[in-house]
């Protein structure tokens, strides 16, 4: 009986290993949310040198520009940091119609919808998780022991590292993705990615070293992009229905 058991569990553990094997894929991605799998993105941890120490030059500029930041957050351009810190689908879309020159949005523009709210992960979260997991840099709000421009995400933030800025990162390679569909207003849409990386050092959810990095590996994933061929396809939809829009 104890024989015939062991047989049993041992028969079990090894469909189970069959079964497990032909089961695993890639969790972290899905087709409708991203087009690159977590190997193909570009590694920060590989390409990004480590964010400066708290006793170098570097630094400095960090506390120097976190001060600066903090300065507009009862201003303007400080309520426009507090919306860009969205970047939920529709309303990442919606800061980068005005520069875009056209609204974007799902109803409107499905191509070129669907073409950023499937990419802004790729760029936000893939091409940043190595490094920012790894260093686990502490943000300069919780440096400070301060508050932001945008308390309610306070506590999500706090144990997620800053290093680099996944915000920053989504916003530079969407506005380089836009730039290409529109050239004509590539100025306007780049210079509006730049800003959203500037809103994350007003809110004071990251270091200026942080977006400095972030638009080094928005570059990296946007080049990955175009090996794509899921990418490559919506790209072209994208640009035929603009080329629609214009007439």
């Amino acid at each position: 009986m104890r024989k015939i058991l062991i047989n049993s569990l041992i028969i079990s553990s090894l469909i189970c290993t069959s079964t497990c094997v032909f089961a695993v894929k890639d969790v972290t991605t899905s087709p409708e949310d991203f087009y690159l799998k977590e190997d193909q993105a570009p590694n920060s941890l590989l390409l990004l040198p480590p964010p400066p120490a708290y006793n170098s030059i570097d630094f400095l500029r960090d506390k120097a520009q976190y001060d600066w930041g903090k300065s507009l957050r009862n201003t303007e351009r400080g309520h426009q940091a507090y919306l860009d810190a969205d970047t939920s689908k529709d309303n990442i879309t919606e800061q980068f119609s005005s520069s875009f020159g056209f609204a974007i949005s799902s109803d409107k523009t499905p191509e070129i919808y669907k073409l950023i709210a499937t990419m802004k992960e790729d760029a936000g979260d893939l091409a940043t998780r190595s490094a920012k997991n790894y260093y686990n840099r502490v943000r300069p709000f919780s440096f400070f022991h301060e508050s932001t421009c945008r308390p309610e995400d306070e506590k999500t933030l706090s144990t997620n590292g800053s290093y680099p800025s996944g915000h920053t990162t989504m916003g530079y390679a969407i506005a380089l993705v836009l730039a290409e569909i529109n050239p004509q207003r590539q100025n306007e849409i780049l210079k509006r990615g730049y800003e959203i990386g500037d809103s994350r050092v007003i809110c004071g959810y990251h270091w200026q070293s942080d977006i400095d990095a972030a638009r080094v590996m928005a570059g990296a994933v946007v080049a990955q992009l175009h090996t794509n061929t899921a990418f490559t396809q919506q790209l072209a939809k994208a640009k035929i229905e603009f080329d629609m829009l214009k007439q």
